[in-house]
């Protein structure tokens, strides 16, 4: 394959905290051969005129298949549609510099594959399967009048399944890790969206957290967890899990705790900014509407404790449906609190850490894959350009690829 020259090119130093001096990078199939060495005789030159190159963007904490925000909608629908508005939802992520995304409950092995074949244009996903939800829990969609069976769960549309007890919480995570999943997720606390759980309840025994450890364990990986109240968040460290989302309601003694496990969060403030924003209008119930307050006036002082702490986090977003033009608002919350430094670090290195891809993709580095943005402007002078890609992004390159060029404005 011919090799690709990506001439003056300006890679961010995180420790530095600074734009490099321009170099050259250059690619050969799907990986960086070079930065800085000698231009293959035989290469495509790619003059970027001193533009910022960087890792491609990871959201760690996505659902490519919440195609509204009625999630109802979204549990019906045949899987077919499901996976064609999944496939859309992707496109548009990697239109925005994702081109890596870690889907936290819907995903399954056939988009994975539909990307690795070439049939969706969209980033790579990392996949839990379906995220574990005890009956009453964060993914029981169904009203306390709603006796029926959960008939839905394992659709393609619908981003949790119900399981009680210990040996079916170990079927479950057996089936998931059989077809393709990547981790395990749990919903060990209550949740915004979901009718009947209160934000501070504790959801699974310990008893069935222990087996899900144990499971993702002997697979090799590690179980992640939803979790807002300070209490789950510690019970969940205690268990073994490592992937900590949300985190609202931590509390510095919870945070060092976490961070001495060698846990990482995610947290995920654009979505309670989304959801203040239109969740009535788009038919949010008053009692997940309460819930939205609960957690997201404390969202950035989480930030603070977290980063205190030493406990890594990784960039997330957790937008549903018609929330999702909000992504680039993350990056404006982030920076209330977190320096460039820090947020590009979440949203390329921390991001890979999470996907268990370390020094493959979130980095800029020979070997690595050639998985990459170009952009318009200095992230360490305005981070928030990079949830304007409309404005500032020049470029995608996935897999060696140029997936996206010409982007924003001249």
């Amino acid at each position: 394959m011919t090799p690709v020259a990506y001439l003056n090119a300006r890679i961010p130093d995180l420790e530095a905290e600074t734009l490099g001096a321009p170099v050259t990078v250059v690619t050969s199939g799907d990986r960086i051969l070079s930065i800085g060495g000698e231009i293959p005789g035989d290469a495509t030159r790619i003059d970027l005129g001193g533009k910022t190159l960087m890792p491609g963007l990871i959201d760690a904490h996505f659902h490519v298949v919440a195609h509204s925000l009625d999630l109802w909608s979204n549990v019906t629908a045949p899987d077919s549609l499901a996976a064609l508005r999944a496939a859309k939802i992707m496109e548009g992520l990697l239109d925005r510099g994702f081109t890596t995304v870690r889907d936290l409950g819907g995903a399954d092995i056939g988009l994975v594959q539909g990307v690795e074949d070439g049939l969706i244009d969209g980033p790579d996903l990392v996949i839990c399967g379906k995220g574990l939800s005890m009956t009453g829990g964060h993914t029981d969609l169904r009203a306390r009048t709603d006796v029926r069976p959960d008939a839905m769960g394992w659709r393609l549309g619908n981003m949790g399944v119900l399981v009680d007890g210990v040996d079916e919480v170990r079927r479950a995570c057996r089936k998931m890790l059989k077809e393709g999943a990547k981790f395990i997720k749990v919903m060990a606390n209550g949740g915004v969206a979901s009718p009947n759980d209160p934000i501070d309840s504790i959801q699974y025994s310990r008893a069935e957290i222990l087996a899900m450890v144990e499971e993702a364990e002997n697979a090799n990986t590690y179980v992640s967890a939803h979790v807002y109240h300070d209490a789950a968040i510690r019970r969940c460290v205690e268990l073994g899990v490592k992937s900590l989302e949300h985190c609202n309601l931590i509390t510095p003694e919870t945070a060092k705790m976490a961070a001495e496990a060698g846990c990482f969060a995610v947290p995920t403030l654009v979505a309670y900014e989304g959801l203040k924003l239109e969740g009535a209008a788009l038919g949010l119930g008053a009692s997940e509407q309460a819930k939205v307050d609960i957690v997201r006036d404390k969202g950035l002082e989480s930030l603070a404790i977290m980063r205190d702490a030493g406990l890594p986090m990784a960039f997330g977003t957790d937008l549903l449906g018609e929330l999702r033009k909000y992504g680039g608002m993350e990056f404006d919350l982030l920076a209330k609190v977190l320096t460039p430094a820090e947020i590009l670090r979440s949203v390329t290195e921390v991001g890979a850490l999470a996907c268990r891809k370390q020094g493959e993709i979130g980095v800029i580095a020979e070997g690595a894959r050639a998985d990459f943005i170009v952009v318009e402007g200095d992230p360490f002078d305005d981070i928030t350009l990079l949830g304007r890609p409309e404005q500032h992004l020049r470029m995608v390159v996935k897999s060696g690829r140029v997936a996206r060029e010409a982007m924003g404005a001249a």
